[in-house]
C-alpha cells in the first residue's frame, strides 16, 4: 500500500484536533459545567435541559439551512479556504471564551458556545469537502478511515489531561476549584484544536473548484436552485443520502443515548466517563481496519457490515440488565462507530462531481443534522408508549433496516468517472 501523502496526512489531523471539542465540549465537560452553572442561578433542572436542548436545536437548524448554500458558494475558486477558515476561528475562539465567562452567568455560557458550535460544525462543512482536493477516489477509503481513527486517538488526549486536572481538583490534591479546572479544560481544548490545525490550513489547497462568472452569491443561490432542478441526474447522490439519513439517525441516537442507558444501570459518572474513554480508544482501529477491509471489499460492503452489527447492538440492547452488559454493548458500538462515519464520508465522496464537493457535502451535513431529531424521537415515543426504555432501544431497529434495503439499491461509484452523475 502506498504510503499516505503529506497532504493527505494533513487532512486527517484535523480530525485529531477538531475531535477534542466535539467529545471534552459537546459531550463531556460544557455540559456539566453548564448544569452547575444554571443550579448555582436557581434554574431547575427540567429548565437547564430545556434550554440546552433548544440552544443544540437552534445551532443545528442554522447549519442545515446554511450548509448547502456556503458550500455551493464555496465551490468558487478560492472560496473554500476562506469559508473554512472562518468557521474554524469561529469555533476555536469561542472554545476559549468559555473559559473566562463568569460561572453565574449560565445565559452567557450557552450564548458563547452555540457561536462555538456553529463554529466547529460548519468549519466540518469544509473540511469533510476537501477530502476531494486531497486524494484519489481509489484512496479514499483509507483516507477518511485514518482521519476518524486520528480523531478518536487526538480527542483522548487532551481529554485524559481535563479529567485528571479536575478529579485533582475536586478531591483537594491540587490547590484549584473544580470551576476554574473546567475553564482550563476549556482552554486545552482550544489549544490543541488551534496547533493541529496548522497542517490542513499549511498543506492542502483547493484543487477542484468552479471559475467565478459574476458575484459569487448570486451565482451560488443559482446554482443551489439548478441542482434542485436537476435532481434527478443525481439520483445515485440522493438515494444514498436517504439510506444514509435513515442508519446515521440509528448511529447518532445510539451515541447521544448512551450515559443514559448507563445511568438506568446504575453507572457512576466517573464510570461513565471511563466507559467513554475506553470506547474512543477501541474505537481508533477499528475506524482504520474498516478502511483497509474496504479497500479489499468495497464501501459499500463494510457498510453493510456496520449496519448489520448495529442491528445486533439494538437487539442485545433490548435484554441488557447489568453493567458487564453495558460493557459489551460498548464495545461493539466502538468496533464499527468510526468505520461506518468513516465510509459514508469516502462513499459520498466518491459519488460527488469534484468541482461541486461543497455543495454536495453540504446536503450531506444537513440529512446527518436532521436525522439527529428523528432517532430521540423514536426512542422516547416508544419508551413512553411501553413504559420501558429497552423497547425504545429496539424500536431504532427499523431506522437499521431501513437505510440498509435504500443502500442495497445505490449503485457502486465509477472509481474514473470525474462527474459521476447517474442520470438512469
Amino acid at each position: 500500500m502506498k504510503k499516505f501523502t503529506k497532504k493527505e496526512n494533513s487532512w486527517a489531523l484535523y480530525d485529531w484536533a477538531s475531535s477534542a471539542y466535539s467529545l471534552t465540549i459537546t459531550t463531556a465537560v460544557f455540559p456539566l459545567f453548564y448544569k452547575s452553572s444554571a443550579t448555582n442561578a436557581g434554574v431547575s433542572a427540567s429548565d437547564s435541559t430545556a434550554y440546552l436542548g433548544y440552544t443544540i436545536a437552534i445551532f443545528t437548524f442554522i447549519l442545515a439551512v446554511l450548509g448547502p448554500i456556503l458550500g455551493t458558494i464555496a465551490d468558487y475558486r478560492g472560496m473554500k479556504k476562506k469559508f473554512f477558515l472562518f468557521f474554524f476561528t469561529l469555533g476555536v475562539t469561542f472554545t476559549a471564551l468559555l473559559a473566562f465567562i463568569p460561572f453565574d452567568n449560565w445565559l452567557l455560557l450557552l450564548v458563547c458556545y452555540t457561536v462555538a458550535a456553529l463554529g466547529a460544525t460548519g468549519a466540518n462543512v469544509f473540511y469533510d469537502g476537501f477530502i476531494v482536493d486531497v486524494t484519489s477516489n481509489e484512496r479514499m477509503h483509507l483516507v477518511s478511515s485514518r482521519g476518524f481513527g486520528l480523531g478518536y486517538i487526538g480527542s483522548t488526549i487532551p481529554f485524559l489531561i481535563s479529567i485528571i486536572i479536575i478529579l485533582l481538583s475536586s478531591n483537594g490534591t491540587i490547590a484549584l476549584s473544580s470551576t476554574n479546572a473546567s475553564r482550563i479544560a476549556f482552554l486545552i481544548t482550544a489549544i490543541w484544536w488551534l496547533l493541529f490545525s496548522i497542517p490542513i490550513f499549511k498543506n492542502v489547497p483547493q484543487i477542484h473548484f468552479i471559475e467565478r462568472d459574476g458575484n459569487p452569491v448570486i451565482q451560488g443561490f443559482k446554482r443551489l436552485g439548478n441542482t434542485f432542478k436537476e435532481i434527478r441526474k443525481y439520483r445515485t447522490l440522493f438515494l444514498f443520502l436517504i439510506a444514509y439519513f435513515f442508519y446515521i439517525d440509528g448511529v447518532g441516537t445510539i451515541i447521544s443515548m448512551s450515559t443514559a442507558y448507563g445511568t438506568d444501570l446504575g453507572l457512576s459518572a466517573t464510570s461513565l466517563l471511563i466507559v467513554l474513554f475506553v470506547t474512543q480508544i477501541v474505537a481508533a482501529p477499528f475506524a482504520i481496519l474498516y478502511g483497509k477491509l474496504a479497500g479489499k471489499f468495497s464501501e459499500k460492503k463494510m457498510l453493510y457490515v456496520g449496519i448489520s452489527v448495529y442491528i445486533i447492538v439494538c437487539i442485545y440492547a433490548f435484554f441488557l440488565e447489568t453493567i458487564v452488559d453495558f460493557w459489551i454493548l460498548a464495545m461493539l458500538v466502538a468496533t464499527s462507530q468510526g468505520g461506518i462515519q468513516a465510509l459514508s464520508r469516502s462513499y459520498f465522496g466518491k459519488l460527488v462531481p469534484k468541482e461541486n464537493a461543497n455543495e454536495f457535502f453540504g446536503f450531506y451535513n444537513i440529512f446527518g443534522k436532521f436525522a439527529a431529531i428523528m432517532g430521540p424521537l423514536i426512542v422516547a415515543f416508544t419508551s413512553q408508549l411501553t413504559g420501558k426504555s429497552n423497547y425504545g432501544v429496539f424500536s431504532l431497529v427499523v431506522l437499521f433496516i431501513i437505510g440498509l434495503i435504500i443502500l442495497s439499491r445505490v449503485p457502486e461509484p465509477k472509481e474514473t468517472s470525474t462527474m459521476n452523475r447517474i442520470t438512469n
